[in-house]
């Protein structure tokens, strides 16, 4: 006989390795309706043996880049007791494969090959061979994009929409804007869920903080141009009698400090004075067009308060873009 097989009641008359997996949570042998066991011995003395096992192994994930990671998962063997001296293990050709993936599938990853090492551990106990065999896999973004990153841009643009509403209607602003910040908070909680308590900003843990951010800047936008917008308005209290030059011939404007720079802020109506070249004008843009070409626009920063909305039309918008671009090139690409 060239072969002899055996059945599983011929494994424990024979001396088999102690083979332990280093990185297994729990394994189990399946012994249904017999033990999974193979046993071949051929005459020039070479032994088949084989085990049906299911076992599940540890990987320590760096979700640093989730959900748009990669890892490299192992099952770590060797033999328990008998040392490098007396026990080698060695890969053989092909030794490692994995079924026609038509027969089985990963719904939170893709399955991107295998790949095998050996090494040799140093020990109190001796020197041991160490085998490995890890499994090249990569994260799957629809899930993660339909549930968290769609609804966060789209929560981030309807904030915009307060821009294009009159700074007069505060009761719909102020609930467009709170809205807006509490679905952030509702999103950033459930992405939060999906992953486990880590301690160090994931990439969709920096995608989130910058959407709310966005959005309550958004809020904290019309709040500052409600305060503004107040405070150039006249109050109707009773006024105190003041002696005006001539050429002001209006109630004395208000001043506003902005980069150490003292400007005037007053409606464009009560702009009746003599605008002198070299001469602050009373408001953050000239009255008159003698007065924008003058020296003391010179190294000056002018802006205007009361169109806060119509900068923030086009700042809000492209800044949302641009770290759009750098954000998702960078965790994609580089």
């Amino acid at each position: 006989m060239n072969i002899l097989t055996l059945n599983s009641n011929m494994v424990g008359l024979i001396w088999i390795p102690d083979t332990i997996f280093r990185n297994s949570k729990t394994a189990e042998a399946h012994w249904i309706t017999t033990p999974n066991q193979l046993l071949r011995i051929w005459n020039d003395g070479r032994i088949l043996y084989t085990l049906r096992l299911t076992i599940n192994a540890e990987c320590q994930l760096q979700l640093h880049n989730f959900p748009m990671d990669e890892h490299s998962c192992p099952l770590i063997f060797s033999s328990y007791g008998y040392p490098r001296d007396e026990i080698v293990y060695k890969w053989r050709k092909n030794s490692v494969e994995a079924s026609d993936q038509k027969s089985w599938r990963l719904y939170q990853f893709d399955f991107m090959g295998l790949r095998n090492t050996t090494d040799v551990v140093t020990t109190t106990a001796g020197e041991y061979v160490i085998m490995s065999v890890y499994f090249e896999l990569s994260r799957r973004m629809g899930y993660f994009t339909i549930q968290t990153y769609i609804p966060c841009i789209l929560t981030v643009v309807l904030s915009w929409v307060s821009f294009w509403i009159k700074k007069d209607a505060t009761p719909a602003r102020t609930a467009l804007g709170i809205t807006t910040v509490l679905t952030m908070t509702t999103l950033s909680t459930v992405a939060r869920n999906s992953l486990p308590r880590v301690s160090y900003v994931t990439a969709m843990d920096l995608f989130v903080t910058v959407c709310f951010l966005f959005v309550f800047a958004a809020l904290i936008e019309y709040a500052a141009l409600n305060y503004y917008s107040s405070v150039g308005k006249p109050r109707g209290t009773k006024k105190k009698k003041q002696n005006y030059s001539v050429l002001d011939l209006g109630p004395p404007p208000t001043v506003i400090t902005l980069n150490n720079s003292m400007y005037w802020q007053e409606l464009e109506e009560s702009c009746m004075y003599e605008c002198l070249d070299g001469k602050d004008c009373q408001s953050f843009f000239c009255c008159y067009e003698e007065c924008k070409s003058g020296g003391w626009r010179k190294g000056r920063i002018h802006i205007d308060i009361l169109e806060l909305d119509s900068y923030s039309r086009v700042f809000f918008p492209t800044s949302f873009l641009l770290f759009n671009i750098v954000y998702w090139v960078g965790y994609l690409y580089l």
